[in-house]
Parts: structure tokens; C-alpha cells; sequence
């Protein structure tokens, strides 16, 4: 899957979420229900245990999940996480890579499971987040 180029509207509907340019995150793919997000390590981003913070890589974890499923419902879909859940397994001290698979596009919730590793490839954290679909805006 990284290295599967998404769709420009996709990539127009990324260009445009703050998120992006605030944690300066790269698209390694998109495709077919699958997408591979990285955010770059910073000690500004630093918790408690002088490691990537918790909530950052909740966040990426998220965004990497809504990515996925956009690549299966279209880039122009209006979803929401209705929940997440993540255990974290190892700190995290360099770039950290999420990789999303969808399990399922339901009707109206579409589950999606989050692997996270470090940049020597150890898993740091596993995630499950659902997404509800809502009704296109007027």
C-alpha cells in the first residue's frame, strides 16, 4: 500500500486540514481501504516520559483512519470518529508511522484498525477507531 499515490480529490481534501500543516504530516498511500500517515518526531511533542506524546499519536491514529475509509467512500464524504480506543505499547522516540486498514464500511459506521510504529519499524501502539457516516452538506 505506501507508495499508492491518492486520488487529487483527495489529496485537495487533505491539503485542506489544519492538522496537516500543523504536525507536518506525509501521506506514505492511500488505496483501496488502506492508508499510511507519518508525523515527523519533535521534542515539542514531547509527554511526560520525555517520548512521543500519547495524544498526538491518538491524533495521528484518527486522521490515518479517516483516510482509509475516504479512499473506499469518496473524498467528498461527511464522517466522524464516534469513538477510539488505543493501547500503547512502547514509547515512541523517532518518527512515528500509522498504517489503517478498513474492517468494514457499514451504513452508517465504519471500524478501522490502526497499527503505529517507531521509524525502526517496532509497534508502538495498536488502535481501533469508528467512524460514523453522516448525511452529505447542503
Amino acid at each position: 500500500m505506501p507508495g499508492h499515490e491518492p486520488d487529487a480529490a483527495l489529496r485537495a481534501r487533505l491539503a485542506a486540514i489544519p492538522i496537516f500543516t500543523s504536525l507536518r504530516l506525509r501521506l506514505g498511500g492511500a488505496a483501496d481501504g488502506a492508508a499510511s500517515l507519518t508525523a515527523p518526531y519533535d521534542r515539542a511533542y514531547d509527554g511526560i516520559f520525555e517520548s512521543f506524546h500519547g495524544g498526538l499519536l491518538m491524533t495521528l491514529a484518527d486522521t490515518c483512519a479517516c483516510i482509509a475509509i475516504l479512499t473506499r467512500i469518496g473524498a467528498d464524504a461527511v464522517i466522524t470518529t464516534t469513538d477510539m480506543n488505543i493501547r500503547f505499547l512502547a514509547a515512541c522516540r523517532s518518527d512515528a508511522t500509522a498504517e489503517a486498514r478498513v474492517i468494514k464500511i457499514g451504513r452508517t459506521l465504519c471500524p478501522v484498525a490502526v497499527d503505529l510504529r517507531d521509524a525502526a519499524g517496532m509497534l508502538v501502539a495498536v488502535a481501533q477507531v469508528t467512524y460514523m457516516r453522516l448525511p452529505a452538506k447542503a
